[in-house]
């Protein structure tokens, strides 16, 4: 298996005047062909001047190409993004985008399928061979936890108690994945379960996986969804609804809970409302995708339902994404002639960019509470 440290010494750093990125990433303590494990191991020069003109896509796009390398990405990304590097991106550069993402419904119901095929449906046995044994695809609560399965029961635990889930409820789950939630709830809870997802991989799975469980799972869009149910979960999936549906998700969310109900809502956050997603995760990760900001949660929920509690746990997203991460390299072997070496070098940029990125708090994880103005609100679970 190659490892990028391997690559590291195959291809020696390259002869260079300075540059104008020496200058940028020495804001964050970042030397170009340092010897530190933060530190750029610049291969082609070249690929400085394309970074520079085209920032992150720049930067992503040739590190995929084996332009540069660094030991610990992850560390990378937290200093640019605790020195804020970012703000060199002049604000008309992203002008653009910007306006785009206001013009333009990127999560319609015609797109909604798009990151299902492209992402979710890469292939059930190599997310088996990244993720816990139920295939749960979202931060797992390590709070008392010290493996990633421990995480992941934890955090599907939590979210049946702060729902407070009893035998012969009916629990919808709006992206239900592979079913971890659904599949735990049934087992240990007693309930009735409803998934849906956009993703052919995952239905298939949970059909086949769960048939023994009072779980139903449906192939379709979450904005057709008519019946009544006594709980709503929805876990890691409001991050592809979009700015343009996000009160579209509420009504859906009014419209199918009982009057007594509760939907919780987890969620990764970003915390400046007017910013857009990052194009290399958009083009290589998750097309359409859009983080959404605490002030547009609560603008879309605003006289629809009520907001009982608000819980971030962000912090506990980057250890979940280096148990990923440690996982993706122990069984790449079993994948690489699949994939590719591009695919290698992509994945793993996106899960160690991610956990710099949650290191530094510049995204967080949340879990919202909400109910149907619910009397007297709701028991408080940690």
């Amino acid at each position: 298996m190659a490892t990028e440290q391997q690559d590291t010494m195959e291809v020696p750093a390259v002869g260079r005047s300075r540059h104008l990125l020496d200058e940028v990433f020495g804001e964050a303590d970042i030397r170009i062909n340092g010897d530190r494990p933060w530190d750029m191991r610049l291969h082609r020069a070249e690929a400085l001047d394309e970074i520079v003109a085209r920032h992150s896509l720049g930067l992503g796009e040739t590190y995929m190409r084996g332009d540069w390398d660094v030991p610990s990405l992850d560390q990378f990304f937290y200093r640019i993004l605790t020195a804020d590097l970012p703000r060199y991106i002049k604000p008309w550069r992203n002008a653009g985008r910007i306006l785009r993402s206001y013009l333009i419904n990127l999560q319609s119901r015609r797109r909604a399928f798009k990151v299902g095929e492209h992402h979710y449906d890469l292939g059930n046995d190599f997310y088996q061979a990244m993720l816990d044994s139920r295939m749960t695809y979202s931060c797992g609560y390590w709070r008392e936890a010290k493996t990633l399965e421990e995480a992941q029961t934890a955090k599907l635990d939590l979210i049946c108690r702060k729902l407070g889930l009893k035998p012969g409820m009916r629990l919808l789950d709006i992206g239900c994945g592979w079913g971890s939630l659904i599949s735990y709830a049934a087992k240990n809870y007693g309930v009735e379960c409803v998934g849906v997802t956009v993703s052919r991989e995952q239905s298939n799975y949970i059909a086949e996986t769960y048939a023994d469980l009072p779980i139903t799972v449906h192939l379709r869009d979450y904005r057709s969804l008519d019946q009544p149910f006594d709980r709503i979960a929805s876990v890691g999936m409001f991050e592809h609804v979009g700015r343009k549906n996000h009160r579209t998700f509420m009504r859906v969310v009014k419209r199918c809970l009982k009057k007594d109900g509760l939907m919780l809502l987890h969620t990764i956050g970003k915390n400046l409302r007017h910013s857009t997603t990052d194009p290399w995760i958009e083009k290589y990760i998750f097309p359409n995708g859009e983080l959404p900001s605490a002030g547009q949660i609560t603008d879309a929920a605003d006289n629809l339902l009520v907001c009982e509690d608000m819980h971030n746990f962000g912090s506990d997203y980057e250890k979940t994404l280096l148990a990923w991460h440690a996982n993706f390299e122990r069984h790449w072997e079993r994948f690489a002639e699949q994939y590719g070496q591009q695919f290698y070098r992509m994945w793993r940029y996106y899960l160690l960019s991610c956990a710099g990125a949650f290191r530094a708090r510049y995204i967080q994880l949340w879990q919202w509470m909400f109910s149907d103005r619910l009397q007297g609100g709701i028991e408080r679970v940690s």
